[in-house]
């Protein structure tokens, strides 16, 4: 079934996000990894398996719509040098996504591929989810400072090693 272009160019666009968010939070999990933080590490590989699911859910529309995703195409990845530096550039790139996923569920909608609606729509969701997440983070760093967050994931961490 052949795409409108317009959907398409919003397809690919999302795709292209979701592959640099994948490699942001892989590099956050393993700058969190050396830093000692494994719990938290492990929850930025959560998060990067959840946005490679995400690419998964576009290429596949997109394929079904007789387009030819790039899998090559990504934005810049940055290393953060502080956990505050980490939570906020990930707080702007999921503000970002969220905000370009509204606008292509709606182009989606004009277009009448209500399907492709839908997949934007979900994503919306789940950025929201996203945005939740990393807005506590950093008023738990307001209100505890870095270092006092710091102990709290390795606490955290040692807890639930101790569950095993």
């Amino acid at each position: 079934m052949k795409g409108e272009e317009v959907v398409l160019e919003h397809l690919q666009k999302a795709l292209t996000m979701e592959f640099t968010a994948a490699h942001q939070y892989m590099l956050h999990s393993h700058v969190l990894k050396d830093w000692g933080l494994d719990g938290l590490s492990e929850k930025m590989n959560e998060e990067m398996q959840e946005e490679q699911g995400h690419a998964n859910m576009l290429i596949e529309r997109m394929l079904f719509l007789e387009g030819d995703p790039d899998m090559t195409s990504m934005n810049k990845v940055n290393r953060a040098q502080t956990l505050r530096d980490m939570f906020e550039a990930d707080l702007r790139d999921e503000h970002e996504a969220r905000k370009f996923y509204t606008q292509a569920a709606q182009a989606c909608q004009e277009a009448g591929d209500l399907v492709s609606r839908d997949l934007f729509t979900n994503l919306v969701h789940d950025e929201e989810g996203h945005i939740e997440w990393l807005e506590t983070q950093l008023g738990l760093l307001d209100r505890l400072g870095e270092q006092g967050y710091t102990q709290l994931q390795i606490r955290k961490s040692g807890g639930d090693e101790d569950e095993e």
